[in-house]
């Protein structure tokens, strides 16, 4: 079975290569998307209880929905395509940002927060210079996840029409060849594992930098 996977990349390598493509494409644009939705939505939640009660809420029951039955509704209302595979791969990668924002920003020693505003700092040099920077390692733990979730469920965004290395899995489904769906499976969690490893070793240099420990996980 190995053997039969291996001659398989190299006999499609091109074709495998351009779903791997189409794959980090959709997924950079989703991640991109995240990113700037979550840190500003935690940093509003940081700032208001009753509003992170609420998306804290919101964002949870999101996650009760099946991601294939999120994605029909959407082509739904938004039709086949990336467009709706998009907003999908937003909707359930915006807990992990969102929740680490808000607890790295509202963990930060109120001490040190009193200690900065007695010397003069307005509010957005706090949230600047020193909650982003001393919440910044737990906000990368989040990341890490959102990342790794988002191309995982990137799989399943080829089904409806999407691109990516879901077209491989499915390829492989309907036309009962194994060794398509577990090639195309083996490159979404390599590209999965490989972000991963990146981005833990981000998170390890932000640790020792900012909080002298090498701990990672959020922990």
């Amino acid at each position: 079975m190995i053997l039969r996977i291996i001659a398989l990349y190299i006999e499609r390598f091109s074709f495998f290569s351009e779903l791997l493509l189409q794959h980090m494409i959709l997924t950079g644009i989703s991640v991109a998307i995240i990113t700037v939705l979550g840190l500003l939505t935690g940093i509003a939640m940081s700032r208001n209880k009753k509003v992170a009660v609420l998306v804290l809420r919101i964002t949870s029951f999101l996650y009760t929905i099946p991601s294939i039955a999120l994605f029909g509704f959407l082509v739904s209302i938004t039709g086949i395509g990336t467009k709706s595979a998009v907003i999908a791969l937003v909707l359930y990668g915006s807990l992990p940002i969102i929740r680490n924002t808000y607890t790295g920003l509202t963990e930060v020693d109120p001490e040190i927060l009193e200690a900065a505003t007695g010397m003069g700092s307005t509010r957005r040099q706090l949230l600047l210079r020193i909650q982003l920077p001393l919440a910044l390692p737990m906000i990368i733990s989040g990341f890490r996840t959102m990342v790794v979730m988002t191309i995982a469920l990137g799989g399943i965004a080829s089904f409806i029409g999407a691109g990516g290395l879901g077209n491989a899995i499915w390829r492989g489904i309907n036309t009962n060849f194994p060794e398509m769906t577990i090639a195309g499976s083996l490159l979404v969690a390599l590209f999965a594992i490989v972000s991963d490893w990146a981005l833990e070793f981000v998170e390890k240099r932000l640790r020792k930098r900012y909080l002298g420990t090498k701990e990672t996980g959020g922990q």
